[in-house]
C-alpha cells in the first residue's frame, strides 16, 4: 500500500475486521480478482441490467433467545465496567429469488462491492476519505424507520441514540487525533434517509475532519491500521470492546464491518463493510447489529437487527 499510494499508483484494498486477509492490488488488477466496486459513481464494471427488482426478503432472523444469552452478556460488561458501548451483531438467514450480482447492480448506494459469489456490500457509511491533504470520517450512528410518527424527533431526542453517537464521533475523533492535526467536529447529528425494498429509514451521522502531514501517502498504512476497526461497528473502549465481541459473537466477522476503498493516485475514499449479505454453505447470510449501552432495552435491540436488513433499491 505504502508503495503504491507513494509512487501515486491507483490501488483498490479490502481489509477484514480482524485483520487477518487483507487484499491490496493495483487497481486494473481488481476485476481479474473477481472485485467489482462502486465508489461515488467510480466504478471498475460496467453497470448491467439484471432481473426485476427485488421484493421484500424473506427473513429468519437468529432467535431472539440466542441473541437474549449474548445481549444479556454485554449488558453484564458494561456494569462491571469493562464496556461502556458495544455493536452486537449477527447473521440472518435470508431467501430471495435474486443472486448477488442482481443485488450488486439493483442497490442504490455510495458504497458497493461485490466479490465473485462470496459477498456483496451496499454501505451507507464512509469509513475515511482524503482529499487534498485533509482526512474526513462519518461515523454512523443512530437509526429508526422513518415511517413512524415524529421519526425524526424521536431519533434526535432519544437518549440512548444522543449518548451513543456522542460516544463514537469522541472517539472517532480521538483516532483522527492520532494520525492528523487541528482535528475538528464539522457538521455534528445530520439525518439521511434510505429508501429501502421494504421501508425508509433514517440514519444519524457526523463528519469529523483533520489535517494530514505532508508524506502521508508514505504512511498511509499506518493511518488507516491506526484507525481499525471502525469505532461505530466495536464501540468504546476499543481494545477490550473487541475483545467482548469475539467472545460473545462466537464467529469471526471475516470482511463484514471490514472496509474496503480505492486510492486514485491523489485521494482515497473508503467505506465501513456494512449491509452485507454472503454466501455460506449454500445459505445466504445477512449480518446486522446495533450498539448496545446500558441504557439499550432487548426487543429495541432485537427489533434494530432485524431493521436493518434490507436492500436500498432507489
Amino acid at each position: 500500500m505504502s508503495a503504491l499510494a507513494t509512487a501515486q499508483k491507483p490501488f483498490f484494498f479490502l481489509i477484514d475486521f480482524e485483520q487477518q486477509k487483507p487484499v491490496i492490488c493495483p487497481l486494473e488488477d481488481a476485476q481479474s480478482l473477481g472485485f467489482q466496486f462502486e465508489i461515488k459513481g467510480v466504478r471498475n464494471f460496467q453497470p448491467q441490467d439484471r432481473k426485476p427488482a427485488p421484493s421484500p426478503l424473506s427473513i429468519a432472523p437468529i432467535p431472539k433467545s440466542v441473541y437474549s444469552k449474548a445481549f444479556q452478556k454485554v449488558v453484564r460488561e458494561i456494569y462491571q465496567g469493562n464496556t461502556f458501548l458495544l455493536n452486537l451483531t449477527f447473521p440472518s438467514t435470508i431467501q430471495t429469488p435474486l443472486d448477488l450480482e442482481d443485488i450488486f447492480h439493483w442497490a442504490q448506494a455510495p458504497y458497493k462491492l461485490l466479490h465473485q459469489d462470496r459477498f456483496v456490500v451496499y454501505s451507507p457509511e464512509c469509513f475515511v476519505k482524503i482529499k487534498d491533504g485533509q482526512i474526513y470520517s462519518y461515523p454512523m450512528k443512530g437509526t429508526i424507520d422513518a415511517h413512524l410518527p415524529d421519526a425524526q424527533k424521536i431519533l434526535e431526542s432519544d437518549p440512548k441514540e444522543i449518548n451513543e453517537h456522542n460516544t463514537i464521533v469522541d472517539l472517532i475523533r480521538n483516532d483522527l487525533s492520532k494520525v492528523a492535526k487541528e482535528v475538528e467536529v464539522t457538521r455534528f447529528r445530520y439525518l439521511d434517509k434510505i429508501k429501502t425494498q421494504k421501508n425508509e429509514i433514517y440514519h444519524t451521522s457526523s463528519e469529523i475532519r483533520g489535517k494530514l502531514p505532508s508524506d502521508w501517502k508514505s504512511q498511509l498504512p499506518d493511518i488507516l491500521l491506526g484507525m481499525l476497526p471502525a469505532g461505530s461497528i466495536c464501540g468504546a473502549p476499543k481494545a477490550k470492546t473487541v475483545s467482548i465481541i469475539q467472545d460473545v459473537e462466537q464467529d469471526l466477522r471475516g470482511y463484514y464491518t471490514g472496509i474496503f476503498g480505492y486510492f486514485d493516485g491523489e485521494n482515497l475514499d473508503s467505506a465501513v463493510n456494512i449491509r452485507y449479505l454472503e454466501k455460506k454453505n449454500d445459505q445466504l447470510l445477512y449480518r446486522s447489529g446495533g450498539g448496545i449501552t446500558f441504557l439499550s432495552d432487548l426487543e429495541s435491540e432485537y427489533n434494530e437487527l432485524i431493521e436493518k436488513i434490507y436492500v436500498p433499491v432507489v
